[in-house]
Parts: C-alpha cells; sequence; structure tokens
C-alpha cells in the first residue's frame, strides 16, 4: 500500500475515535486539523464554521494564520471558502492571484482548496487549507480533503449530538431543581425574584425581568430584573400597544426579536441603551388560560434563539406560574385559616358569656325573690325608699342583661339547611389542601355513600372538620397521611340513620393520660394550643344531635369518628 494512502487511512481512523476519546468539539476540530496538515501538508489550514446567529463564517481553529483571523467573521458567499459554504461545493485554487473571489488573509497563500462540512442537507462549517506554491494541490488532493472533511463532519456532528442530549439531560434536571426550589416559596414576591433569577442563569443570558399585567389589562408593570450583579433596581410600566412584549401577551405566544433598536419605541429604550440589550426572548405567563405576565430574556449581542432555549424558557414560565399561583392560594388559606382560628375565638367567648350568665342567673334570681319577699317599704321621704327602688331597678336591668346573653348564645337554627356531607368534606379538602401539600402529607378522601344528605349548619360543621384535619396536621410535623371516610350508618332502634365521618392520621397520638379528657375546654398537650377546638366541636355536634369520639390513638395514629343525623 503507498504510502500516502496509509496516512490518510490513519488519519480517517483516528479521526473516527474521537468519537471514543473526547466529548469536546473544540478539542476534536484541533485533532481533525492536526490529521489534515499532517496527510496534505498545507502551508496554512483551519476549521469555519457557519454562526446561526450572523450567518458568517467564523474560524474556530487554526494552523499558521495570523492571530486576528480568529476573529473574523466572514459572510457566506464572501471569497473561496464563503462560495465553498453558499454553493456546498468543494473548490480548488491553483493560483489565488488569478482568483477575484480570493480575500487575502496571509500575503505568501498561493494557492487554496475549500470543502463543504455538510450535515443532514445544512452547510455547518468549511474546511480549508493553504500553500505557498503555485498549483500546490489537484484533484487528487481535494478528493483527499473532501474524504477526511466528510468523516470530520460525521463525527463532529455526532459528538455534538451528544453534548445536546447532555445538555438536555442537565437542563431537565435543573427545571425540576428550579421547581423544587420556587414551590418553597410562600409570597408573591418570592416567587416572583426566584423565577427572574432563574431565568437568568438557565438561558445564561445578560439580564431577565420579570413582568405582570396591571389590573386594568392595558400595561405591565416591572416587578423583578436580575443581570450579572443579581436584582437590578428599575422601575418601568409598559403599554401593551407600545412595546413588541404585548404581541406575547395578547397572542398567548412566545415571541423573539432579533434586534431590539428596531422594535422597541420610546419605552425601555433608557434600560436597553444603558445595559446595552440586543435581541430578547419573551414567554407569557399564563394560568388557566389567564395571562398573569410575561417572562423576558435579553442578550448583549446578536442572538437567535433556538428550539431548545424556547422550549427550556416556555417551560420555566409555566413553572412560573404555578408557583405563582400557589403562593397566592397559600396566601388565601392561611388568611382564612387565621379567619377561621379568629372566628373559633369568638365562639369560645360567646359560649363562655353565656355560661356564665346562665350561672349568674341562678343567684341573681334567688336575691331578687328574696329581695321582693323582704317588702321593704319606707316612708316617700326617707332616702331608703329611693336606695330600695334603685336596687330594684338594677336587679332587673342585671337580669335583662343575662337573658340578652343567653338569647345571644343560643344556636342560629335559621342558618340551618340541607347539605350532602361529602361535600362539605369535599370543600374542607379543598381549603386545607394546600397546607397538606407544603407538610408532605398525603390527604384523602373516600365517600362509601354519595347520599348522605344532612340538616346542618356547614360552616359549624366545616368548623369541626377543620379542627380534627389541623389537629391531625400538628401531630404529623414530618409528613404523613390523612385520610377521611363518610359512610351511612344502620338504623338505630328508632330507624334512624346517621352520617358518619372517620378522619385517621399516621401522628404521633395522644398521650393516653389524657384522652379521658380531650374534649374538656383549655385542654391542650401542644406548645400554642388553645385546648378549645374539640370541645367546640363537641358542642357544634351536641347542637345538631349528632356527636363525636376518639375512636383510637397511640404511636402509629389517631382516628376521630363523629355522626350526625341523615335526613330522610
Amino acid at each position: 500500500m503507498p504510502d500516502g494512502e496509509t496516512k490518510v487511512i490513519d488519519a480517517l481512523y483516528r479521526i473516527s475515535s474521537l468519537l471514543a476519546n473526547t466529548e469536546d468539539p473544540r478539542k476534536a476540530l484541533k485533532v481533525i486539523l492536526q490529521e489534515v496538515m499532517t496527510v496534505l501538508n498545507p502551508s496554512s489550514a483551519s476549521i469555519s464554521l457557519v454562526n446561526p446567529d450572523s450567518k458568517c463564517l467564523e474560524v474556530e481553529v487554526s494552523v499558521g494564520l495570523p492571530e486576528h483571523s480568529d476573529s473574523m467573521e466572514l459572510p457566506v458567499g464572501r471569497g473561496i471558502t464563503g462560495w465553498a459554504a453558499l454553493h456546498g461545493k468543494a473548490l480548488v485554487v491553483g493560483d489565488v492571484r488569478k482568483e477575484p473571489r480570493y480575500i487575502p488573509v496571509r500575503k505568501a497563500v498561493r494557492s487554496e482548496m475549500a470543502v463543504p462540512m455538510e450535515d443532514g442537507g445544512n452547510i455547518i462549517g468549511v474546511v480549508n487549507v493553504d500553500s505557498e506554491v503555485v498549483e500546490a494541490f489537484d484533484e487528487a488532493s481535494l478528493k483527499i480533503l473532501t474524504l477526511l472533511t466528510n468523516e470530520a463532519t460525521r463525527v463532529i456532528s455526532k459528538i455534538w449530538l451528544i453534548k445536546q442530549l447532555r445538555t438536555k439531560a442537565k437542563q431537565l434536571e435543573t427545571l425540576v431543581n428550579i421547581g423544587q426550589r420556587i414551590v418553597t416559596k410562600r409570597t408573591d414576591s418570592e416567587v416572583l425574584e426566584s423565577v427572574t433569577r432563574e431565568a437568568h442563569k438557565l438561558i445564561n443570558s445578560h439580564l431577565s425581568a420579570l413582568f405582570l399585567l396591571n389590573p386594568d389589562k392595558k400595561s405591565l408593570r416591572l416587578h423583578s430584573m436580575t443581570g450579572p450583579e443579581d436584582l437590578i433596581p428599575h422601575d418601568e410600566d409598559l403599554s401593551l400597544d407600545d412595546s413588541s412584549v404585548g404581541a406575547a401577551i395578547m397572542r398567548k405566544k412566545q415571541i423573539e426579536v432579533y434586534d431590539l433598536a428596531f422594535t422597541e419605541e420610546h419605552h425601555f429604550v433608557g434600560l436597553i441603551q444603558r445595559e446595552g440589550l440586543v435581541s430578547m426572548l419573551s414567554s407569557p405567563i399564563i394560568f388557566d388560560d389567564e395571562v398573569i405576565g410575561v417572562l423576558n430574556t435579553y442578550t448583549a449581542k446578536p442572538h437567535r434563539f433556538n428550539n431548545d432555549e424556547k422550549s427550556i424558557f416556555a417551560t420555566l414560565a409555566s413553572l412560573g406560574a404555578i408557583a405563582i399561583q400557589n403562593a397566592r392560594l397559600y396566601g388565601r388559606v392561611f388568611a382564612t385559616e387565621e379567619q377561621l382560628r379568629r372566628n373559633e375565638k369568638l365562639t369560645t367567648l360567646g359560649l363562655l358569656a353565656a355560661e356564665i350568665a346562665h350561672e349568674i342567673r341562678n343567684p341573681l334570681t334567688v336575691i331578687k325573690l328574696l329581695f321582693d319577699s323582704l317588702d321593704l317599704d319606707f316612708p316617700a321621704g326617707d332616702e331608703r325608699h329611693t336606695d330600695v327602688q334603685i336596687i330594684s331597678e338594677k336587679l332587673d336591668q342585671l337580669e335583662q342583661i343575662v337573658g340578652r346573653v343567653l338569647n345571644f348564645g343560643k344556636s342560629n337554627q335559621g342558618m340551618h339547611a340541607r347539605f350532602n356531607l361529602n361535600r362539605i368534606v369535599e370543600e374542607t379538602v379543598q381549603l386545607i389542601r394546600l397546607k397538606a401539600k407544603q407538610q408532605q402529607m398525603l390527604l384523602s378522601v373516600e365517600n362509601r355513600d354519595p347520599n348522605l344528605i344532612i340538616d346542618v349548619n356547614k360552616g359549624q360543621i366545616q368548623q369541626v372538620l377543620l379542627n380534627l384535619i389541623l389537629n391531625a396536621t400538628e401531630a404529623m410535623s414530618a409528613g404523613g397521611e390523612i385520610k377521611i371516610t363518610t359512610e351511612r350508618t344502620s338504623p338505630d332502634a328508632y330507624g334512624q340513620s346517621f352520617a358518619r365521618c372517620t378522619i385517621r392520621d399516621t401522628g404521633c397520638g395522644i398521650p393516653a393520660d389524657m384522652q379521658g379528657a380531650i374534649f374538656e375546654s383549655f385542654l391542650s398537650h401542644r406548645a400554642g394550643g388553645t385546648g378549645l377546638g374539640l370541645s367546640i366541636s363537641k358542642r357544634i355536634l351536641k347542637s345538631h344531635r349528632g356527636d363525636i369520639q376518639l375512636v383510637s390513638s397511640d404511636a402509629s395514629g389517631t382516628v376521630f369518628s363523629f355522626t350526625l343525623p341523615v335526613e330522610a
């Protein structure tokens, strides 16, 4: 075998072996160029790749060229290299001084070859070799360079593909981590700032910003902006009609702007100029088909965002929408829970007032009867006559006050209506589900009878359910499971059936020495507990002709069950 053929075969083998030896495209290109130099022995050589943003050829690796050549950009179509890229054809020039397409890079060059790198019908670059000798290359040389270039293109494409797959896997992992970090934020502001930061890191852009849609639905307000130095303080309002961002809002679609200088009008121009922003990718933040705002990322040089970048950015915007909505729901749940706690205290205060009034009424009645039986009658001019009248009036006034308190403390039967217990349970679970999720608890419901109609004060029964569920969450600080079961009991001796609701948790249980008194007021073994929830629940159910009981409680969990009469 001739020595030249051996060199070519060895070079092809070493180029092919790059797939197993490196995952760095630039390192592979250097090895490929060195193999080209070894086989063809040119004076200089280079591999230029097409920049998808500028559509220009940029020298990626070179040997023997001036240092400034690495920063050169050659439009596709210009020069011998550009011609090869535009037409997708190999070209050999015996004397560059007679070639009008030649653009001199090194004065000593006399002949040149250029072979395009074609992958799947697309020209991704050009391999170029030069010589200081006229007619240094012939058709055989061109065939060898073409053979080496084709193998190099195959290898580089595979390396790029592997790199892209690894990048996608890394991006997916990053998105999962971002989602976990975002959902831990509890306030709108924390979530929005976190989404903006993650957008900046994920796309590796110069600057990212998050705008919220104002209530008028006609303008956007900048909430947070992140750059190289983290959050950037800036106030900005954008009219949907005056900014290209408005198109993302109104069309509910992602938009890309290649050059902001030609699209943005008077809004935001100051920041664009100050930060040197050039290209923008904008994704609407949408939840349940409602636009919340828009997430933007900006580059400091012209850039066309590829499909992967657009897809991952849109996914981040979707994660942000979910996190924002969750934060708002958390706020509502916590506000509702606080309101329920306040209502619980007010209910307790009313019950205590009624109990005190009831206790006062008995001795007050005795005092009034005894005072009347004394038949104290003094002359009209005697001061004691006036005192007796005042005492009698004040006793009547006290009796009226006690009566008003007792009447106020009575349950309002007018608030009763017919409800399906299953529906009340579902609504209560809906209210508490985010708190359960926050504490990593599994909350499930099993309805064994779909038609459990009860005549109740709905708000009070929900209060009972909330008391029991919240108590269960307090007993499972490290997570666990809460299961709610509804069913119909068999008719009792009077033919009355009851709707039974059972709440099971996997918490730490109630201390054995407290289980017999858990329905007493102000009894609690938890720090910060009021000891009123179960007492109030007991009274509410009693007023509805129902009852509640502790079924079991130990280290494996606690089970409560309450019943209410089922309406025919």
